[in-house]
């Protein structure tokens, strides 16, 4: 029974660590990152499933935050018009996927992450 209540604990703390980089873009500036960081920070050593998909939301919003700015500077391209909006919608969607199969309990790594961590 302990098992069980570790277990889904460990699967709410993996969802939030996806979860608080959406809530971070409405707090604050560079809010996607320190929500995944502070989560991941405080419950990493108690469960390997927390510290995994931990250091998989930091990677992504890291590696979105690098692309970002690079579709920032190739707005003076016009190419970043369309890369912008592209990226945003990408990095929501996969946020909210990756939050959904944490809270499953099943590992999820995000696609097109540089590995930071």
């Amino acid at each position: 029974m302990n098992e069980d209540i570790q277990e889904k604990q460990a699967r709410t703390w993996g969802m939030l660590c996806h979860l608080s980089a959406i809530v971070g873009y409405l707090v604050l500036p560079l809010g996607h990152i320190i929500g995944p960081l502070v989560v991941w920070l405080i419950k990493k050593d108690e469960h390997p499933f927390v510290d995994q998909q931990g250091k998989e939301s930091l990677n992504f919003q890291l590696s979105m935050t690098l692309y970002f700015l690079v579709a920032c500077v190739l707005l003076l391209l016009l190419i970043g018009f369309i890369l912008v909006p592209v990226i945003y919608l990408t990095g929501l969607v996969l946020t909210i996927i990756a939050s959904v199969r944490a809270n499953e309990g099943t590992p999820y790594r995000y696609p097109l992450t540089i590995r930071f961590l």
